[in-house]
């Protein structure tokens, strides 16, 4: 360890939790190895790294910058604007803080932050979440002195001699949930002789799982089955009050899960939308998993990460538009077969990596030494 000059760190990306969590995750790990290492975020303005990165410890600073509206709108004319000023404070707080390395995970603050990183001879590093890499990290994948991947493949969006298979960096309490299970149940408030479902729909939550669910909420209730439904903040109220006729004791509708160990640790079944995170999570927790990915996703990314599931015999998919019609019976199927549970979790937890952030962390010291 370099006694005479603490490492020094910026760590860059953000816009949604897929790249925000990871980043923390990579934070951690480096303060975890090297105590007096001095980590800065970079981050985008009013984007929520603002708020979620200052929770976790760390300091960030803000950039004035956004993506390219996909549709006509008047917030593009302010684009070029938007990059050339990233671009200048890129150049300033690097030159003020001195970086080891650059580290990116993609998204908003990335593109001008690495970018100038590599102009002023700072070695960058990416990391890529999904399996389609995004814009930004494909445009900034040639100048990237190493590139940690999720997936196999990857040599189509990057230089295959640059590109490390590490996995998405995930919290470790989701581990060994087998013995969290009676606390899981108690917790809940479940029997133990009943099969529980567990939705989720990611923080804001998913308007077709959510649809999906509500249409048919009376087959879940004659079936019996326990289920605990994230339905996310935007839907929450709404789904509460289309619930009002039904006899609903056996299901816990919630608005967001603090306590995701716990969730996993319970259920015998998982609904889910295919974000790179949620799948590195559900291969952490071996759980048996029904992916409907979001079609409302940059090249339909999600769908290419739960087929690589689904190639492997790892998860099943149900795909967006199919869902109101098919999600709840394939779901009450599955939980009836186990046989197919079990050849699920076996093959989920084979797509494991329990030690992502540990190995991400290898690589950068290895760039920077």
């Amino acid at each position: 360890m370099n006694e005479a000059k603490p490492y020094r760190f910026i760590i860059s990306g953000g816009g949604t939790g897929g790249h925000i969590y990871p980043a923390i995750a990579v934070a951690n790990e480096i303060k975890a190895q090297y105590q007096d290492a001095e980590i800065l975020f970079v981050g985008a303005q009013g984007k929520m790294e603002m708020t979620k990165v200052p929770e976790a410890g760390f300091e960030i600073v803000g950039l004035w910058i956004s993506g390219l509206q996909r549709k006509l709108d008047l917030r593009n004319l302010l684009l070029p604007f938007k990059i050339i000023s990233s671009i200048s404070k890129a150049k300033k707080i690097i030159r003020q803080f001195q970086p080891d390395a650059v580290i990116g995970f993609g998204g908003y603050a990335s593109a001008p932050m690495l970018n100038s990183a590599s102009k002023l001879g700072i070695s960058t590093v990416l990391q890529e979440q999904n399996s389609y890499a995004g814009l930004t990290n494909k445009l900034l994948g040639g100048r990237a002195k190493k590139i940690c991947v999720a997936y196999e493949g990857m040599e189509k969006y990057f230089p295959a001699e640059k590109i490390v298979l590490t996995g998405n960096p995930v919290r470790k309490d989701i581990m060994n949930l087998d013995r969290k299970r009676p606390d899981a149940r108690e917790f809940y408030g479940l029997a133990p002789e009943r099969k529980t479902l567990l939705v989720l729909g990611g923080s804001l939550g998913a308007r077709t799982i959510n649809e999906s669910i509500i249409q048919n909420i009376k087959q879940l209730v004659d079936s019996r089955v326990q289920v605990i439904w994230q339905t996310g903040r935007l839907y929450f109220k709404e789904m509460q009050s289309r619930m009002e006729e039904v006899k609903q004791k056996d299901l816990r509708v919630v608005q967001f899960i603090d306590n995701m160990d716990l969730a996993y640790a319970v259920a015998d079944v998982v609904i889910s939308r295919a974000g790179a995170l949620s799948i590195s999570e559900l291969c952490l927790a071996k759980k048996p998993v029904i992916f409907v990915p979001s079609p409302n996703v940059a090249e339909d990314h999600q769908t290419k990460n739960a087929k690589y599931l689904v190639d492997k015999q790892a998860a099943e998919m149900v795909p967006d538009k199919e869902a109101i019609g098919r999600l709840v019976t394939e779901a009450l199927d599955l939980l009836e077969d186990t046989e197919r549970q079990a050849t699920l979790k076996e093959n989920i937890a084979l797509q494991a990596k329990p030690d992502a952030a540990k190995d991400i962390v290898n690589e950068i010291m290895q760039v920077v030494e």
